[in-house]
């Protein structure tokens, strides 16, 4: 949940898709919040931009919504729209490796995607980095000068992203070494 819209107790959501369907499509929701998970029935859910609005029974003001804050909205994969060719549901990115180029040319591991969110203009991979090094060698996580782990923001457009291979969990880039 991204958070509470309004002040009658609707809840805006924020999808792992620019397609919004597969939250549009289903009455029934599966929260979850660490181990913690609860099914709603969903009163109403609408697009409400790049994000959904929804609505269900026990939520009656804004204070109420923001206590589902930060939880995650799951839903059967069954449900999801199918995609054309060359896209891709940005829950499938995650867990992806991003695969750059070093100073020399060659392929180097940069680091696992972890999230996926959009600035509006386009998706946004949020990428644990790792220490470089070649694809299928164990992947180290960079550290910053005070020892916790780094994470650098790619722009998931084509002028970045030269390919997606989901079977293979690899997303090629044109991503520099050392950014």
């Amino acid at each position: 949940m991204a958070e509470a819209y309004g002040i009658r107790g609707a809840l805006k959501i924020q999808p792992y898709s620019a397609q919004s369907e597969a939250l549009l499509g289903t009455r029934t929701w599966w929260l979850r919040k660490g181990r913690e998970v609860r099914r709603v029935e969903v009163a109403s859910a609408r697009k409400h931009g790049a994000t959904v609005a929804a609505t269900w029974p026990g939520i009656a003001d804004r204070d109420q919504a923001l206590a589902w804050k930060g939880w995650a909205v799951l839903v059967p994969r069954s449900r999801f729209p199918a995609l054309a060719e060359g896209e891709f549901y940005w829950l499938d990115l995650i867990g992806c490796v991003l695969i750059g180029k070093s100073a020399g040319g060659d392929d180097v591991v940069l680091g696992t995607v972890s999230e996926v969110s959009d600035n509006g203009a386009h998706a946004i991979l949020h990428v644990d980095c790792a220490v470089p090094v070649a694809p299928g060698e164990p992947v180290q996580p960079a550290l910053d000068a005070r020892g916790k782990p780094r994470q650098t923001l790619v722009p998931f457009v084509e002028a970045h992203v030269r390919g997606v291979d989901i079977a293979a969990r690899r997303i090629d880039s044109d991503w520099p070494e050392g950014f």
